[in-house]
């Protein structure tokens, strides 16, 4: 089986990305066809079954300008897909690269699955707080969705979102989470690092990674943040908040919180991503709008306890009051008392981090590959078995059934 996963968003630093290059890895080492094509101006992995078609034209996506909105070269991507032809087409985005995977898969013929990696109507709702635009958003999704054989979602959390989107339901797979476990471990513990970045090394670390917006829900952070460092010093315990990334709120972020122990180390890549999370307290991560939180798995693969929403899909990838915390967005008073908890009771917190490290391993990377092959092959073996051919046959019609005589 060949599969062509088409994909707006590979470089950028991002949990879709990091999946697909997880993917596309994964791949590679086990010897299955799988090419991931992209059009993008960034530097894109090194991987030999990527193909990054340089865009035609490319700007800043609107209220996004660490993210570029491309327009790939439509016709040079088709006939290179022609020449591949794959067997099943994946699509990762609904953007320009997700809509030529769907003529592809229409000129080919053949099965299109994906996964709703992103919950762009309440990211539509958060950003510009305009009914009629997310109304149009939910729309433009259903008809997106609608002609996938399989839509993966990360999370059961989302099936029921998807289902309430007017998606069919018997089309949804929860895709099994998987991470890193390798590259996300404690072994990367090395408090050097925040001398290394300029910071002291004698403060409890609360750690945010993700995108600097409001979608992320980081004004809820920005509300109780000053409040838990208050009440964490009136116990004599000093707290730092390291933010991992960027985006659009990091300046009103930044104003905001002057004074108040607060640092952004922008992007961070390869093993000193893994050191900042191995080397952090714990892990904050206030998003009501994921489907899953990639980063959530890994702060936790990481031996570092993580406090999350009971919204959306990371509270299904934590052990509420063993790896981490689940709560509701809306209690602030829950919130400050939490992360002062965290903050301030050191044994507590190290037998959280334990018990994260060790609750995670459960979803590793290689078996979230071994799913989403399994489900790529039942799709592909389907499609076969439509056409009257059996996948057994090496692609040799089946002969025909014998008809009675008469």
């Amino acid at each position: 089986m060949k599969i062509s996963l088409f994909t707006d968003t590979l470089a950028d630093i991002n949990g879709v990305s990091r999946f697909i290059q997880n993917v596309a890895e994964r791949s590679g080492q086990t010897g299955r066809d799988l090419e991931v094509i992209t059009s993008t101006p960034l530097d894109c992995p090194d991987y030999a079954n990527i193909t990054n078609f340089r865009p035609v034209f490319s700007m800043k996506m609107p209220k996004y300008d660490d993210l570029d909105l491309s327009l790939p070269p439509i016709m040079q991507i088709l006939r290179h897909v022609e020449k591949h032809q794959p067997d099943v087409i994946h699509i990762s985005t609904p953007g320009p690269v997700g809509c030529i995977g769907f003529i592809a898969a229409k000129m080919l013929k053949v099965p299109v699955l994906g996964v709703y990696h992103t919950d762009f109507p309440a990211y539509i709702d958060r950003l510009f707080d305009d009914h009629t635009l997310t109304k149009l958003t939910e729309k433009f999704m259903r008809g997106f969705y609608k002609p996938f054989a399989t839509i993966f979602t990360r999370s059961d959390d989302y099936i029921r979102s998807l289902t309430a989107l007017g998606m069919p339901a018997d089309k949804i797979i929860h895709l099994m989470p998987g991470f890193d476990a390798n590259l996300f471990h404690p072994r990367f513990k090395d408090d050097a690092v925040w001398e290394r970045l300029g910071l002291r090394s004698d403060t409890v670390k609360a750690m945010y990674c993700g995108r600097v917006s409001v979608e992320k829900n980081l004004p809820a952070v920005t509300k109780v943040w000053k409040r838990v460092r208050k009440q964490a010093a009136a116990r004599g315990v000093e707290a730092e908040l390291i933010v991992v990334g960027d985006g659009p709120y990091r300046e009103q972020m930044t104003r905001e919180l002057k004074g108040e122990g607060v640092h952004f180390l922008g992007f961070r890549h390869g093993d000193e991503l893994s050191t900042i999370y191995a080397s952090s307290d714990f892990f904050v991560f206030p998003s009501t709008t994921d489907t899953l939180g990639q980063v959530v798995m890994e702060s936790q693969g990481s031996g570092i306890p993580v406090v999350v929403t009971s919204v959306g899909g990371p509270k299904e990838v934590v052990e509420n009051g063993r790896s981490g915390f689940v709560l509701d967005p809306d209690d602030d008073d829950a919130w400050v008392e939490t992360l002062t908890t965290l903050i301030t009771d050191h044994d507590r917190r190290k037998a959280m981090g334990l018990a994260a490290h060790h609750y995670i391993q459960q979803f590793s990377l290689n078996n979230s590959f071994e799913h989403f092959w399994e489900v790529h092959t039942q799709a592909w073996h389907e499609h076969l078995h439509r056409l009257g051919i059996s996948h057994g046959t090496q692609g040799q019609a089946a002969p025909p059934t014998p008809q009675p005589s008469s």
